[in-house]
């Protein structure tokens, strides 16, 4: 009898140019996911191209760049799957925002493997803790910070889409010696 294994690609994270085609398409299928998700629970259908449009104009990814932000996209094996940005609010806070995988990538550790890479970069940035925030029906978000040690935290801007605040202190990555 022979066995079956399965071969799980790994999943890698870089910094990538915001504007990029792949940054942008992801951040592009982010927003159209979390709109569709937001009109449908409010209006009860999908957004509309003009919505999605506008929305992507104001709530535009141009602060996630050097030397205050970075946006890092992670590929599993060689396809872009996923995305996450990160933007100081003051020299020890980073907010982490857009976090995203790409439903046909779901369950494979893209989500993690983002989070963890988010949280080295905000330390790459200077800061000594890291804060998001995110609305009452992305539950899976929701879920997958306070699994990574995220807790709750007062509200520490005001924004529309903003119901829940996360927050969590980042402590020095410890690195084993080489031997």
């Amino acid at each position: 009898m022979t066995e079956t294994a399965t071969v799980r690609r790994p999943w890698s994270v870089t910094a990538q140019p915001v504007h990029s085609a792949e940054a942008s398409a992801l951040l592009r299928e982010y927003f159209i996911e979390v709109s569709d998700r937001w009109y449908q629970l409010h209006h009860g259908r999908p957004s509309t191209a003009e919505e999605i449009e506008s929305g992507l104009a104001e709530h535009h990814s141009d602060d996630l760049v050097p030397p205050h932000g970075v946006l890092l996209v992670g590929r599993h094996g060689e396809e872009p799957g996923g995305c996450v940005g990160l933007r100081l609010r003051d020299p020890e806070t980073a907010e982490l925002t857009r976090l995203f995988v790409r439903r046909s990538l779901r369950g494979l550790g893209g989500a993690p493997e983002l989070l963890r890479a988010a949280e080295r970069g905000a330390r790459r940035l200077g800061a000594r803790r890291i804060v998001l925030d995110t609305r009452l029906d992305l539950v899976e978000a929701r879920a997958l910070y306070t699994r990574h040690g995220y807790a709750e935290i007062p509200p520490y801007k005001q924004d529309r889409y903003a119901e829940c605040f996360y927050g969590k202190e980042l402590v020095e990555e410890l690195v084993e010696p080489a031997v």
